[in-house]
């Protein structure tokens, strides 16, 4: 009994000690820095774009329609005479506001409720039908219904977020807590008279960590697309409020007059997106070989 108690606290220093050489390992060469890197210049960009920028993303320029890329305006002038640049940058803000918020919200509705599923075998199998539904419907589907009910805004772009992040939590966490609960470390603190709630947060949480690092990393990705896919179509963040979709959006009549128009925000949009998908992509591998 004592060697149990003993060795228990072993396994949660090698394992916090593992999970933390795994994260570097993720930032050493090759997709992990680069992907930080995409991620921060753009975000710093959205985040200094009033110094970045002297133009307001919302003052209509005089004698300024449609103007291609220049000096003065890097990414040109949009069809009611704005400058395009300082609203991708004022866009990037938006976009990673609401991602931001609404990720981590999915993530821990969805953690909170693979969790439960793992402690009863009536809430699991209905943890498991909701997922179903959640992933039943396509996203954009999904999206464009909801709309339809609440009004296309900021809040239904982080509804649609919340609502897609939540299945991909919920099974991930699911997974990795019926793996780990059958580690001998956790079946040794239930023997000495441990909890369900107690083993879930001392030792079963420690070790879905890593598992859910990468989840959260591949979301931010697909937070960003989900977001600029709404605003494109015309159901996420309203007009004149800048967003990356709503400039892809407006562009796509323009493209002949000022190409950079679109190209700009389509930049952006794309850095994002492959910056958080290639740190995800870069925690898993290191997770996997740690």
């Amino acid at each position: 009994m004592s060697a149990a108690v003993v060795d228990i606290p072993i396994a949660e220093a090698e394992l916090e000690q593992r999970q933390r050489h795994s994260i570097l390992r993720g930032f050493r060469g090759g997709q992990g820095p680069a992907g930080l890197v995409l991620v921060l210049v753009i975000a710093g960009a959205g985040l200094f774009a009033g110094v970045l920028t002297s133009a307001d993303p919302l003052t209509q320029i005089s004698g300024a329609n449609l103007l291609g890329a220049s000096a003065d305006h890097w990414f040109g002038t949009d069809q009611l005479n704005r400058d395009v640049f300082s609203r991708a940058l004022h866009g990037i803000r938006v976009d990673l506001l609401i991602v931001f918020v609404a990720v981590p919200v999915g993530a821990v509705i969805g953690s909170l409720i693979g969790l439960l599923a793992t402690t009863n075998a009536v809430a699991d199998v209905v943890a498991q039908r909701v997922f179903d539904v959640i992933l039943s419907f396509p996203t954009l589907i999904f999206a464009i219904a909801l709309a339809a009910i609440i009004g296309p805004g900021t809040t239904a772009v982080i509804v649609v977020i919340i609502a897609a992040e939540i299945p991909g939590f919920g099974r991930q966490i699911r997974t990795a807590v019926l793996r780990v609960r059958e580690q001998p470390y956790v079946e040794a603190a239930t023997v000495i008279g441990a909890g369900t709630w107690w083993t879930l947060r001392k030792h079963v949480l420690p070790n879905v960590f890593e598992p859910l690092i990468v989840q959260l990393a591949l979301s931010l990705s697909l937070g960003v697309f989900v977001e600029s896919a709404m605003s494109f179509i015309g159901i996420g963040v309203r007009p004149p409020q800048p967003s990356l979709g709503s400039i892809i959006a407006d562009s796509i009549p323009n493209l002949d007059a000022n190409p950079a128009f679109a190209a700009g925000p389509l930049v952006l949009v794309a850095g994002l997106t492959l910056g958080f998908l290639l740190i995800a992509q870069a925690l898993g591998r290191a997770a996997r070989v740690g």
